[in-house]
């Protein structure tokens, strides 16, 4: 299940697109403004962004998105007809944009089109480990592994990008949320229960590492 972030402080706007993206099968994180946006970027897979926000602009938020989330898809939401707003979009780093008003089943289409480009898949196979988003499923070695929901996002995430390392910080933001009041240990101990199902040797990982210091990467292709 992708997760969309919304960000409009147009109610009607977010209760139509909302429809529309669940009916896709995504899960959908409403933002009504740039700052209520840049809590919720570390849980988005893609982002729909309005250009006129209140308390930070779309510009603003985007410019914050592409320097930290450089990898992140995204959609912009400019006015019809305003050339210049859609090519500051473009060189500002928005990977497309839909001018308003707008069909929702485009928009749809186009998360869709990002999604695919950016690598998000129905299903993920590592050798032995199947990982099934949609289902929320985890297989490994053909029998289904009973993993908490925390457990999963977190093996998910990691899974989603092979390589890339994730810090403790930013994998709590990511699976636990901004607000979550938790310790940086509290990601140690789902990666050592994952690892326990998952049979693997912390000094010789096949699947999770450890990158002293930092956080956790995922290894396979």
């Amino acid at each position: 299940m992708a997760r969309v972030l919304l960000v409009d402080d147009d109610p009607a706007i977010r209760e139509v697109l909302g429809v529309y993206l669940r009916q896709e099968g995504c899960e959908v994180l409403e933002a009504t403004n740039g700052l209520e946006a840049l809590q919720l970027l570390p849980q988005a897979d893609v982002v729909i962004l309005d250009l006129m926000l209140p308390q930070l602009t779309g510009w603003q938020v985007a410019q914050e998105l592409r320097r930290d989330y450089p990898d992140l898809p995204l959609l912009m939401l400019t006015a019809r007809g305003e050339e210049a707003e859609r090519i500051q979009g473009l060189e500002l780093g928005a990977d497309d944009y839909v001018t308003k008003p707008f069909s929702p089943r485009e928009v749809v289409a186009r998360v869709r089109a990002l999604l695919r480009r950016s690598g998000f898949k129905q299903e993920l196979v590592f050798g032995d480990l199947i990982l099934r988003p949609r289902q929320r499923e985890a297989l490994f070695k053909g029998q289904a592994l009973n993993l908490s929901k925390l457990e999963f996002d977190l093996l998910l995430t990691l899974a989603q990008h092979p390589g890339l390392v994730w810090s403790r910080e930013r994998l709590l933001e990511r699976v636990w949320g901004s607000d979550f009041p938790g310790v940086d240990r509290v990601v140690d101990v789902h990666v050592a229960g994952l690892r326990k199902k998952l049979g693997e040797d912390a000094e010789n990982p096949l699947y999770i590492e450890t990158v002293r210091g930092v956080g956790y990467r995922f290894r396979g292709e």
